[in-house]
């Protein structure tokens, strides 16, 4: 239990110093814990720490750890998600961050209007245009959001990306600073049922340079709770 808090206490340490760096507000940036593979009762730990927001990789990692979890958390599904997988989520999550096609978009509508409600959703860009990674590419974003907005049952409150393994700093810099280009210039047309409030990038070894370049939500699962 120390050995969790003394790490998350460095991490929000390190968020903090970021956004100092970046002249932003302190307490602007949201910290995720990634759960993968992490049991509940480590889980909740972290959670008694302060933790407020997890994140979800796995449906049914997910499903079997939920009602173990300590009540008042805010919870994310961020990993890839199949559409027959759709209706296990959508009265357990709070957002899904991995919308990463127009056909995904369309079941969470169905399923998230059958039990009235609205779901809100990231929209995952593949901002390295890598052919092993999902995700939208950059320039098909405009034509998307053209089309989800008309959707009812869902709505868009940012983007989120994990940019290409990169060799230096600088690079990684790179595709952090053409997110942020993205979710501005996307803000800025102001298009109905489309906000955007949350640019969730950055991870356990970058989360840092992903804040000074506009991030407002880092996800960290390493740096909390160990190697997997």
């Amino acid at each position: 239990m120390m050995e969790n808090r003394s790490s998350l206490d460095e991490v929000l340490e390190e968020i903090h110093a970021a956004e100092q760096r970046a002249g932003r507000q302190p307490g602007s940036v949201r910290l995720m814990a990634v759960t993968k593979t992490v049991p509940a009762e480590q889980v909740n730990e972290v959670v008694r720490a302060g933790v407020t927001l997890l994140g979800e990789n796995r449906v049914q990692e997910f499903l079997s750890k939920k009602d173990d979890y300590l009540p008042g958390c805010e919870i994310h599904f961020i990993g890839t998600l199949q559409k027959n997988k759709v209706k296990y989520l959508i009265d357990t999550v709070d957002m899904i961050e991995s919308v990463n096609s127009l056909s995904l978009a369309e079941e969470i509508s169905r399923q998230a209007v059958k039990k009235g409600k609205v779901m809100p959703v990231l929209l995952e860009i593949n901002i390295g245009e890598e052919a092993s990674k999902s995700g939208l590419n950059p320039a098909g974003l405009p034509e998307m959001l053209e089309k989800i907005q008309a959707f009812p049952g869902i709505r868009v409150e940012g983007l989120m990306s994990i940019p290409p393994i990169c060799e230096t700093k600088a690079e990684i810099r790179r595709y952090f600073k053409e997110m942020h280009k993205l979710f501005l210039d996307t803000r800025a047309k102001k298009l109905d049922n489309i906000n955007m409030n949350v640019l969730s990038m950055g991870m356990s070894g970058d989360f840092a340079e992903a804040i000074e370049e506009g991030s407002t939500q880092v996800r960290i699962g390493t740096r909390l709770f160990g190697s997997r």
